[in-house]
C-alpha cells in the first residue's frame, strides 16, 4: 500500500500539495484509474476542463470559475505527473517554460524593447514568437495553429494571420460579397447531388461567412453560440405554446410551424 503522508483534514493546501496527492494517486497502490492514465487518455478531459472554464467566466459565477479553474490545473498536473513517469518533463520544466517565454516575450516589460500600446505589445509577440517556433514564413504561422481548435476559431485565426500577409479583403462589403458568391456555389452544387462537392462548397461557405464576422470585428464562436442560444430559446416558446394549445410541434403543417415561431421571435 502507499504511504499516505499528506493531512486529508487541511482547510488549506498548497500548490505542493497538490502535486504530492497525485504523486499519491499514481503510485504503486494507489488509484488503479489514475495509474493507467496516458496523456492520449485524457485528451478530451483537458479539452473539457478548458470548455468548463469557459462556460464558468460566460456566467460570470466566481465560484464556478475557481472550481473550473482547479479541474484545469489538476489537468496540468496530471499530464506533468505522466510525463515524469516517462522521463520527458515534469512540472518544474513546465513552469520553467511558461516562465522563459512570459520574459521573453514581454521585452518591454523585462528588456528595453518600447511598447507603449496593446497592439505595439502583440505585434512584438508574434515576431517573437515566429522566432521561437522557427517559422520563416507566413505559411508557417498558418499552418501552427491547431487542428484541434473548433473549426470556427481556426478559421477565424488562420485569417487573421493571412491578413498580416497582406492576403485579406480590402473591407467587409468585398467579403459579403464573396459570401454571396459562396451561397450561389452551394446552391449548384446542391443541383449536381455530389456529396463531396456539397461538402466542399458548404466549407467555403462558413469560411467566408467567418470572414465576414472577422471583418466586422465580430467573434465568429461567440456569434454562433449566441445564434444557437436563441433558436433554442424560440423552439422552447414556439413548442411552449404548442402545448398550451394541446398540440405536438410534430404534427403540425409547416405553415402552423412557422405562425408560432414567428409568435416567439416577437417575444
Amino acid at each position: 500500500m502507499v504511504k499516505i503522508d499528506i493531512d486529508t483534514q487541511q482547510e488549506k493546501y498548497s500548490f505542493e500539495d497538490l502535486l504530492r496527492i497525485m504523486q499519491i494517486l499514481r503510485s504503486p497502490g494507489g488509484c488503479p484509474w489514475d495509474i493507467e492514465q496516458t496523456h492520449k487518455s485524457i485528451r478530451n478531459d483537458t479539452l473539457e476542463e478548458a470548455y468548463e472554464v469557459c462556460d464558468a467566466i460566460d456566467l460570470d459565477n466566481p465560484a464556478m470559475i475557481c472550481e473550473e479553474l482547479g479541474d484545469m490545473l489538476l489537468q496540468v498536473v496530471f499530464h506533468s505527473n505522466i510525463a515524469a513517469g516517462y522521463g520527458t518533463f515534469d512540472i518544474s520544466d513546465v513552469i520553467t517554460g511558461i516562465s522563459k517565454k512570459l520574459i521573453l516575450r514581454h521585452p518591454h516589460v523585462f528588456g528595453s524593447v518600447k511598447a507603449d500600446t496593446p497592439e505595439q505589445v502583440l505585434d512584438n509577440w508574434d515576431k517573437i514568437k515566429m522566432q521561437e517556433k522557427s517559422q520563416e514564413t507566413f505559411t508557417d504561422t498558418l499552418s501552427s495553429v491547431p487542428m484541434a481548435f473548433p473549426a470556427l476559431l481556426r478559421a477565424q485565426k488562420v485569417q487573421k494571420r493571412a491578413a498580416k500577409a497582406g492576403y485579406d479583403f480590402k473591407d467587409v462589403s468585398d467579403a459579403v460579397l464573396k459570401l454571396r458568391e459562396e451561397t450561389d456555389e452551394v446552391v449548384q452544387a446542391l443541383k449536381s447531388a455530389d456529396a463531396q462537392n456539397i461538402e466542399d462548397e458548404i466549407g467555403d461557405l462558413l469560411f467566408s461567412a467567418v470572414n465576414v464576422a472577422r471583418k466586422s470585428s465580430v467573434n465568429s464562436e461567440h456569434a454562433l453560440t449566441g445564434a444557437v442560444n436563441k433558436f433554442i430559446k424560440r423552439f422552447s416558446l414556439a413548442e411552449q405554446m404548442a402545448n398550451e394549445n394541446g398540440v405536438s410541434l410534430s404534427n403540425l403543417s409547416e405553415a402552423e410551424l412557422d405562425e408560432l415561431w414567428q409568435k416567439a421571435k416577437q417575444i
